[in-house]
């Protein structure tokens, strides 16, 4: 008989979202019984919208905010009663989350929980540390970098994407964690990289349209189209024989502006990026969140440029330390590296093949077991 598990994440973006949605469907499909809740959703009215805007505004508009917030909260430091990484209580959005969780726990009665962003994990915490009858808490841990609001020792089990952030993990809270890597679709692992054989996809037709023999080179800006120098980048591609393909998640005004570029194709929002995926030569990426390990998983390699503030950063460089990709300080730098990776060789294969290791285990099954 299956369980019923109550996975708890947050509409920040659409990455923490995309991994409960997969693991939904994976456990879903071992027939346990599952529920989702938005802990956005969970907050008065108004409150988890403004939340979510002002988080947006910051990374669009005043990035340097954001980072000074997130060196201040989320990055290790010298807090008082902070030990190994983790501040016991740390915030008062999750003391205001806890009462509220704690009632759909009280309503739904699963038989475990399950967190995919860090402020769950928190809320989590502090209820299986306080409520004897609180039912088991797993945290899989979405980013590279593991940054302390991630972190609290009343959760079970942490899933992580590498043994660095493992590590961490256990340093910093006692408590079990395994490497499970990524969760991505399976659609991604099975698409092919080199449409030799058979009729072409669509999109590598539509690449062909837009610049034949240059390879398509897939610029990264999240669901809500963040970055610095996006255009720039898009232009310098251009300029050096490449198609670059800018994904503009749903941010149409940076669609538009980018849509009039010469040699540029602007994207907006795509279902069917496993497809997309199979028919390019690279991904430029910088937030190392789910575009960057769908790559990976689709055989696309990936480069990290010019990384968004805080986490972002965070993560490009913990990817690229785990040798999972390159990370390039400059144009130039950024040139060379396509020049290794775009084209067939055994540095693009021993690159793929890296990515691809990262994923060893089934988060589900672990998080049913």
């Amino acid at each position: 008989m299956g369980r019923r598990i109550l996975i708890v994440s947050a509409s920040m973006g659409a990455g923490h979202d995309a991994v409960a949605t997969e693991l939904a469907r994976r456990l879903r499909s071992g027939g346990h019984l599952i529920a989702r809740v938005d802990l956005l959703d969970m907050l008065p009215p108004g409150v988890g919208r403004g939340l979510r805007a002002a988080y947006r505004t910051a990374l669009h508009r005043c990035p340097w905010v954001y980072g000074a917030v997130y060196a201040a909260f989320f990055r290790d430091g010298a807090e008082p009663g902070e030990r190994n990484g983790w501040a016991p209580d740390t915030g008062p959005l999750a003391a205001a989350l806890q009462p509220r969780l704690r009632r759909v726990v009280e309503r739904r009665r699963p038989d475990a929980l399950v967190s995919t962003f860090h402020q769950a994990a928190q809320v989590t915490g502090r209820l299986r540390a306080r409520y004897g009858d609180c039912p088991p808490s797993t945290v899989v841990v979405t980013d590279f970098a593991v940054h302390r609001q991630w972190l609290h020792p009343g959760n079970d089990q942490y899933l992580c994407l590498t043994e660095a952030a493992a590590t961490r993990v256990r340093a910093a809270t006692g408590r079990p964690a395994q490497v499970c890597g990524p969760v991505v679709p399976p659609a991604f692992a099975a698409v092919g990289h080199e449409y030799t054989v058979g009729k072409p996809s669509r999109w590598a037709r539509e690449f062909a349209r837009h610049g034949r023999g240059r390879p398509a080179v897939l610029i990264s800006a999240g669901a809500w189209g963040v970055g610095h120098g996006l255009i720039t980048t898009a232009r310098l591609l251009t300029a050096t024989g490449h198609l670059p393909v800018l994904l503009c998640g749903r941010d149409e005004r940076l669609r538009a502006r980018a849509a009039t570029l010469p040699g540029v194709l602007a994207l907006g929002w795509v279902e069917d990026l496993p497809d997309l995926m199979a028919a390019s030569s690279a991904l430029v990426d910088n937030a190392a969140g789910q575009t960057a390990v769908q790559a990976l998983a689709a055989g696309v390699p990936v480069i990290g440029y010019r990384p968004i503030a805080g986490h972002g950063a965070e993560g490009v460089h913990e990817m690229a330390a785990a040798g999972l990709t390159e990370q390039v300080g400059d144009e130039n730098a950024l040139l060379r590296s396509l020049d290794r990776l775009v084209r067939p060789g055994p540095v693009r294969a021993r690159r793929i093949a890296a990515g691809r290791a990262v994923f060893t285990a089934d988060a589900a099954a672990l998080v049913a077991c």
